[in-house]
C-alpha cells in the first residue's frame, strides 16, 4: 500500500501525449499526477508525488500540517507550475494550463475560504461559476442585450436547481454576508457544481463545520460522487474515512501511503507520521472522534 521511493504509482501508466485545450473531450475520464515534483527555494514541498483519480471515485487526500497537502491541490488547480513531473487528464496534458481554463475542461473546484461575491446574490454568485460561454448570456441579460433571455434563463434554472439539492433555495436572493458560514460554504460548492463539473475538487469543505453539517456534507459528496470524480484534501478523518473510496496520505512532501479507508486506517506508517504515534498503537476511530467534538465545541462558540 505505501507510495513507492520513487513516487511512482498506477498514475504513472496513463502517457498519452498532447496538451488540454479549453471545452475539449468533455465526459468521464481519468485524473493523473505523475511524478510530481515542487521546490520553493531550498525547500521541496513535494517530493515526486503520483496519484490518481478514476471516473465516479472519491480521493481522500490527507497528511499532517505541512505534508504538502495545500501545494498539491495549487499544483492540480493551476496556481503553480510544478518543477517536475506531469499532469494528465482524460490523457492530455495539464501543464501551463490557467486555473480560469479548468472549467471548460470539466473541472471545478472549491477552496478553503468560501469567496463569494459579496455584492452579488446567492443566486447570483452560482450563476458567476458558470463557463464562459454559459455565463454569456447572464452577463448579456444583465447589461440587456438582445437574444440572452432563453441562456440566461436556463442558467438561472440550472443554478436554482443545485441550491435546492443542496438545500440552499431558500436563500438564492439574499446576499452571501448576511448567511451562517456553513450556508455559505453551499453556496460555494454550488457554484462550482454549476459547471456540471466531471472532476470536482475540494480543499477542506469541512472547515467552519459542526458534526451534524459535516455528515450532510458527508451524505452530499457520495452523492456527487454517482456523476462525478472527486479529490478531496482535507483533515478531519472521520469524514474521509466515511466517504472515500481510496486515500492517499502525504508526509513532508511524499506519498506515504494509498489505500483503502480500512487499510490506511491500520498502516503503522501513516499512524506514526499522521497521528505523531511510533508505535502505531493510536485508535484512528478514537482520534477521528476527538476531531468531530472540536469541530462541535468550534462551531458553537463561533
Amino acid at each position: 500500500m505505501q507510495g513507492e521511493p520513487d513516487g511512482t504509482s498506477a498514475a504513472t501508466s496513463t502517457r498519452t501525449g498532447g496538451t488540454a485545450s479549453d471545452g475539449a473531450g468533455r465526459g468521464p475520464g481519468r485524473f493523473d499526477v505523475d511524478g510530481v515534483t515542487v521546490r520553493f527555494g531550498g525547500l521541496t514541498a513535494l517530493d515526486s508525488v503520483s496519484l490518481f483519480v478514476d471516473p465516479g471515485e472519491v480521493l481522500g487526500v490527507i497528511g499532517p500540517n505541512g505534508a504538502g497537502k495545500t501545494t498539491l491541490f495549487n499544483v492540480v488547480c493551476g496556481f503553480i507550475d510544478p518543477n517536475e513531473g506531469v499532469l494528465r487528464w482524460r490523457g492530455e496534458r495539464l501543464e501551463g494550463l490557467k486555473p480560469h481554463k479548468l472549467a471548460g475542461l470539466g473541472i471545478s473546484r472549491t477552496l478553503q475560504g468560501v469567496g463569494l461575491f459579496a455584492g452579488m446574490t446567492v443566486l447570483e454568485n452560482v450563476m458567476a461559476g458558470a463557463t464562459s460561454r454559459a455565463k454569456a448570456g447572464f452577463f448579456s441579460a444583465a447589461l440587456g442585450l438582445p437574444g440572452s433571455d432563453k441562456d440566461e434563463r436556463a442558467l438561472r434554472d440550472r443554478a436554482m436547481a443545485i441550491l435546492t439539492d443542496l438545500g440552499a433555495a431558500q436563500v438564492a436572493g439574499r446576499y452571501p454576508g448576511a448567511l451562517p458560514y456553513p450556508v455559505q460554504k453551499r453556496v460555494a460548492l454550488a457554484r462550482a457544481l454549476v459547471n456540471e463539473p466531471d472532476l470536482l475538487m475540494l480543499d477542506e469543505p469541512a472547515a467552519g463545520l459542526g458534526s451534524d453539517e459535516m455528515d450532510e456534507l458527508g451524505d452530499t459528496i457520495r452523492h456527487l460522487s454517482g456523476r462525478m470524480a472527486v479529490m478531496l484534501v482535507e483533515h478531519h478523518m472521520d469524514l474521509v474515512m466515511r466517504v472515500c473510496d481510496r486515500i492517499t496520505v502525504l508526509d513532508f512532501g511524499r506519498v506515504i501511503a494509498n489505500g483503502t479507508p480500512a487499510q490506511v486506517r491500520t498502516d503503522p506508517v501513516v499512524l506514526a507520521a499522521y497521528l505523531g504515534d511510533e508505535g502505531g498503537n493510536i485508535d484512528i476511530d478514537a482520534a477521528a472522534d476527538v476531531q468531530r467534538h472540536a469541530a462541535d465545541k468550534q462551531h458553537k462558540e463561533a
